[in-house]
C-alpha cells in the first residue's frame, strides 16, 4: 500500500478502451497514469503554465513501469492515486495505484525530469524549483 496520495484522478473505462475480450488495453492503463500526472499539474496552473514559470521545455517521462494485477473492463470506475516517492537532483520518482471498488487493479511508477533547453541541447535540470512549487501547495485529493 502506498502512502497517502497527493492526487486522485478518476476515469470510467469505456468500450473503446478495451480489446475484443473486454479487457482494457495496457497502453490505456499507461495513458491513465500520464493523465493522472497531468491532472495533478492543474493544481499549479497546468503543464504549460508551470513550464513557463520554471523556464522549462517540459516535465518529461524518463522511465515508466506498470504491473497489471486484475483485468480492467468496460464500465469499471477507476481511481488513480499518485504519490511523489522521492525527489532526486534531476528527477522525481512517482508511484501510482489504480483501483476499482477498492480493489487494486494495477500499479505503476514513473521517473520524470524537468527539461530545459541549453546552448548545447536539452538536458534534465535540477528539480529544486519544481519541488519548491509542489511542496508549497496543500496536495491531497
Amino acid at each position: 500500500m502506498m502512502t497517502e496520495p497527493i492526487h486522485r484522478f478518476s476515469v470510467r473505462v469505456s468500450f473503446g478502451d478495451c480489446d475484443p475480450a473486454g479487457i482494457a488495453y495496457y497502453p490505456n492503463i499507461l495513458s491513465w497514469l500520464d493523465r493522472a500526472f497531468h491532472d495533478w499539474l492543474w493544481a499549479f496552473g497546468g503543464h504549460d503554465v508551470l513550464c513557463r514559470k520554471l523556464d522549462a521545455v517540459g516535465i518529461g517521462l524518463m522511465d515508466v513501469s506498470a504491473k497489471f494485477v486484475r483485468p480492467i473492463r468496460n464500465g469499471d470506475d477507476l481511481t488513480v492515486d499518485l504519490v511523489v516517492e522521492r525527489w532526486h537532483e534531476r528527477a522525481v520518482a512517482l508511484a501510482y495505484e489504480v483501483r476499482s471498488d477498492g480493489q487494486l487493479m494495477a500499479s505503476g511508477s514513473e521517473t520524470r525530469g524537468l527539461f530545459v533547453q541549453t546552448g548545447t541541447g536539452m538536458i534534465a535540470a535540477k528539480t529544486d524549483s519544481l519541488r519548491a512549487i509542489v511542496e508549497s501547495h496543500d496536495n491531497h485529493p
